[in-house]
């Protein structure tokens, strides 16, 4: 069988219904669907449990609570670790959690213990995290519209929002120091539904803060998450636009890719249009995590 090449990866993605209330199917069939869309390494990067006032409404209409998250989660660090084993001859499975921002005040010492948090062998839990930012003073920016409207309109307009949003990306990568930055202008998708144009997003005020969040990602050796989930949102491009693809590559930020797949179907959608996106915004190679025999996490440039 031929190997698939070097660049078919994702880092950020394998959600599931076991663990996720907006996923579905089981983690054993997300990596099933890695393996049939031919991918080398999928790292797994469910999200972290989040306290009770930060639940989602699907999430409290489903009974659940946030001792349920926590119970979750603490089933799925067992679940990937004995997955990762039992798929190791096939697909090297990365082991990762989607950090939260949430809430403000402490989630730098929670996410840091998740990152840090060792198996009863005392082995690492996880290989990496994916840093994410979904609130904006505390507000969910990535579910309703509506919640994207109050965000806006707390922060006094749109560019004071996307200023704070950028400035909370910047503090969470020096915070906890995450090995991928996931959905970077993840502000972009709930725009247009609140009657945002994209230009609104691109002002040099707010180019300017995001150049400061993009320094902050080149500082602490981050790797930026090229996130097809942005097309499924029925964005015209991936995650991030290629203004901020452009910008990064220049200041020698690498890329990975990350399909930030929620459901089988989803695992590897967007893949070969995302290598191409790159392509056509000049960066020829993506940079890639394997975990080595001793079970340290090696980075790998691989050409496009």
């Amino acid at each position: 069988m031929k190997e698939p090449p070097c660049w078919r990866i994702s880092l950020h993605g394998g959600h599931s219904g076991e663990f996720c209330d907006h996923a579905e199917g089981t983690l054993r069939e997300m990596l099933e669907a890695a393996v049939a869309a031919g991918y080398r390494t999928f790292g797994v990067s469910e999200h972290a449990p989040r306290p009770e006032a930060f639940l989602y409404e699907e999430e409290r209409a489903l009974g659940w609570d946030a001792e349920k998250l926590a119970a979750d989660f603490h089933r799925y660090t067992h679940t990937i670790n004995t997955l990762a084993e039992a798929f190791a001859p096939q697909l090297m499975v990365l082991r990762g959690f989607e950090a939260e921002v949430v809430p403000q005040q402490t989630y730098v010492k929670t996410m840091l213990a998740l990152r840090t948090r060792q198996l009863e062998n005392g082995r690492p839990a996880f290989d990496y995290m994916v840093g994410s930012v979904h609130y904006v003073h505390e507000i969910q920016i990535d579910g309703a519209p509506e919640s994207y409207r109050t965000a806006v309109e707390a922060c006094g307009g749109v560019t004071s929002f996307a200023k704070s949003y950028y400035a909370q990306v910047a503090e969470m990568v020096e915070a906890l120091r995450p090995e991928v930055v996931g959905h970077l202008d993840l502000i972009r998708k709930n725009a247009r539904a609140v009657g945002l144009s994209p230009e609104a997003l691109e002002t040099p005020e707010i180019k300017a803060a995001a150049e400061t969040a993009l320094e902050a990602i080149r500082a602490y050796g981050a790797i930026l998450d090229l996130n097809t989930a942005g097309w499924r949102k029925g964005l015209d491009t991936p995650y991030p636009a290629p203004w901020l693809v452009q910008r990064a590559h220049a200041m020698g930020i690498p890329f990975c890719f990350g399909d930030d797949s929620h459901r089988p179907k989803e695992v590897g959608m967007g893949l070969e249009e995302a290598r191409l996106y790159l392509l056509r915004n000049g960066v020829m190679h993506i940079t890639t995590l394997e975990r080595s025999e001793d079970g340290s996490l090696l980075r790998r440039r691989c050409p496009l």
